[in-house]
């Protein structure tokens, strides 16, 4: 697990601050929600006056949520640039043709948004480009001597999600910062391995920097191997994703790549529990109704999934049986590690049914009825005891399955039969770091994500040029995703309260609000004018609240859009010689300030 450790002041006098007025500006709050709303963001950032919906997954950024991605994006250009990148912009369009070697198209299916220009012509809006920036190197690299070179923009992208959900957290249009790097090795001076931990070091200033509680948790590997993807998750109990951690080594992984130590497995030798028996269980669509309809609970249940095994691997099987615990799921990447195989993919039914798998009925007798198969065996599901499973026949399970009597003699082939770890790991399990300790879940909300691609792309578009020793080789690539707008939706789902928004300082629409509590007093006027310009002058962004309106409304506003600090005019104040000075998150009452310190307290605040 990684936090940021970076601290860099919010606000600087270098830069000058702007101030503007809401009365010229577009702040519609609302004290209705969405009808589908469900997330704090969406909620939120609608009520707040920051977005607008325009139709499914696509929306307007108005002036408040604009400054906010603006100030997330100068972050991210800072780090980015520090780190040894460049910004260029690429299209958002994309011609179909780019897609011919990598195949990318049937990847996404449907959520590529596919259109045809005049010409009939197939195009692409872009998820991400790395055809675009593949070809765009093909023809600009032809020595090593031009690498590495880390390439970066931000712009916005397209998926044609099904089911856009939860406002900006799941759109079909967004903000994205992508990156890609190229080098000629993974190791050494400017080697992958040198750009991603540049990477990850600037990921870890960027959400510092934003003011976030986040974790950086192992991935899915990419084809280099190793530990080669990272995902940045912002932590939050409303998080889609979820975190396993270990409390005493700071180990974190998400579902998918999060190893276990080692279980106890069983010896496959024990007696069975009763005969072989079958039972009808015809159109039942899961483990949980199959349960029901045999009385036995998921957890005494065996599920046994096939994958096919490509023929490049050049191994003795074509088919692995992985099974797991009815109540586990089945982890494709520990199925390539136990296996000790690259590339598998979930068995074609028709293929599987042809070879002799009942599919969705299958037990692990399988691996002694259908040639070439591989059976790999979950620690927890090697135990003995009463186990149910599928009785290789449509329609119909079985009671009493017993590894001994119903595999035989396949257990000692070590070449048939593996037993280790291939489910998804879960709460409880032992640490893989800490003799002793237990994993625990947390929630979190992807924002980042640095991958090593490995030449994925290059092979696939033919992108190789000289070596050092004058060899043509592919060019090694990374990728580097962060989610501008999904960063900012994040960012309130961590900060709000029964109030509204609570953003952190750096990347506020504006640092502080000083509200009016009679805009037309030439006083007051003066006062909010004098203070705002020694603030905008100190790089402090201020917004004054100079409408006409009652105090009560004009406070839940500014408790809804959640500026860092407010400052009230107010004649009590004013006779003291001071105004009211409140944080967002200072639930008590404010503090009158003297007018000549109010800034010094202001800018010690925020840069904190």
């Amino acid at each position: 697990m990684t936090t940021g450790t970076t601290k860099k002041a919010v606000v600087s006098s270098v830069r000058s601050g702007v101030c503007h007025r809401w009365s010229k500006s577009l702040i519609p709050t609302t004290r209705e929600a969405p009808n589908d709303a469900e997330t704090p963001s969406h909620i939120l950032l609608h009520r707040a006056g920051y977005i607008r919906q325009v139709g499914a997954g696509i929306y307007d950024y108005l002036p408040l949520a604009h400054r906010v991605l603006n100030k997330v994006s100068d972050i991210v250009r800072e780090e980015m640039d520090a780190a040894g990148a460049t910004e260029l912009l690429m299209p958002a369009l994309e011609p179909f043709e780019l897609f011919e070697g990598t195949k990318r198209h049937l990847d996404y299916g449907d959520n590529l948004f596919k259109l045809k220009d005049r010409k009939g012509r197939d195009n692409a809006l872009a998820p991400t480009h790395e055809e675009v920036i593949t070809q765009l190197m093909m023809g600009s690299v032809s020595s090593y001597k031009q690498l590495p070179l880390n390439l970066y923009q931000v712009q916005t992208k397209f998926r044609d999600e099904a089911r856009p959900r939860a406002g900006l957290l799941r759109c079909r249009e967004f903000i994205m910062k992508d990156a890609y790097s190229f080098h000629m090795q993974v190791e050494g001076p400017g080697g992958l391995n040198e750009a991603y931990d540049a990477m990850y070091k600037a990921y870890t200033n960027i959400f510092t920097r934003c003011g976030l509680d986040f974790t950086a948790v192992e991935a899915e590997s990419g084809p280099i191997g190793g530990s080669a993807s990272h995902e940045f998750m912002v932590n939050c109990a409303s998080g889609e994703d979820t975190i396993l951690k270990c409390p005493v080594s700071g180990y974190a992984a998400n579902v998918e790549k999060c190893e276990t130590g080692e279980r106890p497995k069983g010896t496959l030798q024990e007696p069975p529990t009763g005969e072989w028996t079958e039972v009808h269980t015809p159109n039942l669509p899961g483990i949980t109704e199959v349960g029901k309809a045999m009385g036995v609970k998921p957890e005494r249940m065996l599920k046994t999934i096939v994958f096919s095994v490509d023929e490049a691997e050049g191994k003795s099987f074509k088919w692995i049986i992985a099974t797991v615990r009815g109540d586990h799921d089945v982890n494709e990447g520990k199925v390539k590690a136990l296996a000790g195989v690259k590339k598998i993919a979930m068995a074609d039914e028709k293929a599987a049914r042809a070879a002799g798998f009942a599919i969705g009925y299958v037990s692990p007798k399988c691996v002694n009825s259908v040639p070439a198969t591989l059976l790999l065996i979950d620690a927890d599901a090697s135990h003995g005891g009463f186990w149910a499973t599928g009785a290789d026949k449509a329609d119909y399970h079985a009671k009493h399955f017993n590894w001994r009597r119903d595999v035989g003699a396949a257990l000692d082939d070590s070449g048939r039969v593996k037993v280790g770890d291939v489910r998804n790991a879960l709460e409880g399990d032992p640490s893989p770091r800490a003799a002793g300790a237990k994993l625990v879940t947390g929630r979190g909300i992807e924002v980042g994500h640095i991958f090593k691609l490995g030449t994925k792309y290059s092979d696939a578009m033919g992108f190789a040029i000289l070596d050092a020793t004058q060899q043509k080789k592919p060019v090694i690539m990374g990728c580097y995703g962060i989610g501008v707008s999904r960063t900012m939706a994040a960012t309130v789902e961590q900060n709000n309260d029964a109030n509204g928004i609570c953003w952190p300082a750096p990347i506020a629409p504006y640092h502080v609000l000083i509200t009016l509590m009679k805009p037309e007093d030439p006083k007051q006027q003066e006062i909010a004018g004098k203070i705002s310009c020694e603030l905008v002058g100190k790089g402090i962004d201020v917004l004054i609240d100079d409408r006409d309106e009652r105090a009560g409304v004009k406070f839940k506003d500014a408790d809804l859009i959640g500026l860092p600090i407010r400052l009230t005019l107010g004649d009590k104040a004013l006779e003291q010689g001071g105004v009211e000075y409140k944080t967002r998150r200072d639930t008590g009452k404010g503090e009158v300030v003297p007018i000549a310190d109010v800034t010094a307290k202001c800018l010690a605040a925020i840069n904190g």
